[in-house]
């Protein structure tokens, strides 16, 4: 059961940060469009693809599967925490750092598909810790 619930995540995790890889400079450029400084929006270009790709890589392998979904819920927490915000109008421009078919919600519609996403790693975690 859980390396079913650990493919959604998997799918999401190498599509996300493939996608910010595969259109480097778009990426970039979307997370110098951020709200936050320029030097940690520099930090987070690289960061943030290679955390993606490391958290789907986790959830491959049952040895290190109970650490990818810890770092899905935090990574997703983090995304819902700021979707949320930009959805109530928290910041004075809206900005996107989405990947590929992401950048087609609504913000209600990205915050839904991250309380499922978290809702999905919050159960897989809870089963993984009954092995």
């Amino acid at each position: 059961m859980n390396r079913i619930l650990s493919i959604p995540l998997i799918i999401l995790w190498t599509y996300t940060g493939l996608d910010k890889l595969i259109r480097w400079d778009a990426s970039r450029k979307a997370f110098h469009n951020q709200t936050f400084p320029a030097e940690l929006a520099e930090v987070l270009a690289y960061t943030v693809p290679i955390t993606e790709l490391l958290i789907a890589l986790l959830l491959l392998f049952s040895v290190t599967r109970w650490w990818g979904y810890l770092g899905s819920i935090i990574l997703l927490t983090v995304f819902t925490t700021y979707v949320g915000l930009i959805w109530v109008g928290a910041f004075p421009r809206v900005p996107c750092n989405c990947a590929g078919i992401l950048e087609n919600l609504g913000w209600a519609e990205h915050f839904v598909l991250n309380m499922i996403c978290i809702g999905i790693a919050v159960v897989a975690l809870r089963l993984e810790r009954l092995k």
